[in-house]
């Protein structure tokens, strides 16, 4: 895996903080961003978008991955997260939800870089096999 460098992490942390303003969260007015950092340099920024039947909501993280998918890529090193209180500056670390550790394990290895943001400067970083360990994936069809 490549190295993510610190000008990178503290770049996909602004980038989520912003993609954050535009999450659609009228239910839960919980809003979350999402950055994913693609190999090539590459950021795709995601939000949550709710809906009244909260089975078809889509997660921040998702819908960052998606974007990327649908638009060619398909090598990520890192993502970073932000979210809190719609209005409010993020106050706790938010982590992915299980669903959003899946769809990330099916697509980046497990040296993943996760990044929980409460600002461009208090971060957290994980790998994806620290939060998701001994997780399924495609190569373990190899």
């Amino acid at each position: 895996m490549a190295e993510v460098s610190k000008k990178q992490l503290e770049e996909i942390a602004r980038v989520c903080l912003e993609a954050r303003k535009n999450a659609y969260a009228p239910y839960s007015h919980f809003a979350v961003g999402a950055a994913l950092l693609c190999s090539d340099g590459t950021i795709f920024p995601g939000c949550n978008v709710e809906n009244a039947s909260f089975g078809a909501t889509n997660c921040a993280e998702r819908t960052a991955v998606f974007q990327a998918i649908s638009n060619g890529k398909r090598d990520f090193l890192a993502i970073a997260i932000a979210g809190g209180t719609d209005g409010y500056e993020p106050k706790d670390y938010v982590f992915p939800c299980g669903v959003c550790r899946q769809v990330l394990r099916e697509f980046c290895d497990r040296d993943f870089l996760v990044c929980m943001v409460k600002s461009i400067d208090d971060r957290k970083v994980f790998r994806l096999e620290e939060l998701l360990p001994h997780g399924f994936g495609g190569d373990d069809f190899l």
